[in-house]
């Protein structure tokens, strides 16, 4: 078995996180028995969804396993069949089209923000100790109960 080390591979080609969280996030949504759902920006090249069923350039999608049949959280592209209104279709999107992921009975999961910071590595340059944890700007950590 391979450990990932930070080392292991240039910053400069990290890949995306969004499609590992939108993964963990459907995990974590079905194991507790909720029905994830996802919200789509319909107006990015690659979307393919119904259009009559698009509104103000959006649309909610339930990914729950009785709604979709083989559906693929793939790195760069989500797919499945799913009905709308009773019709069959294929429904394709690149991840970067997914604005959030929720469970529709209790409203809890994540949206992810519009800008690349997520296809970005987090430290932009060496860490030079100038900044101290808990700067302005700077993202922290707290445990919530």
């Amino acid at each position: 078995m391979s450990l990932c080390r930070a080392s292991d591979a240039p910053m400069s080609s990290s890949t995306s996180r969004r499609p590992y969280l939108i993964r963990a996030m459907h995990e974590w949504i079905c194991d507790n028995d909720l029905t994830p759902h996802i919200v789509i920006d319909a107006e990015i090249d690659g979307v393919s969804v119904p259009g009559d069923h698009v509104t103000d350039g959006k649309i909610i999608l339930n990914i729950g396993s009785r709604a979709t049949e083989s559906l693929d959280l793939g790195n760069e592209t989500i797919s499945f069949s799913t009905r709308f209104a009773g019709s069959a279709h294929s429904v394709r999107m690149p991840c970067n089209a997914v604005l959030g992921i929720y469970a529709r009975e209790t409203g809890e999961g994540m949206i992810f923000t519009d800008d690349t910071s997520d296809d970005a590595p987090d430290n932009e340059g060496p860490d030079d100790g100038g900044d101290p944890p808990n700067a302005p700007g700077r993202p922290t950590l707290k445990v919530v109960k």
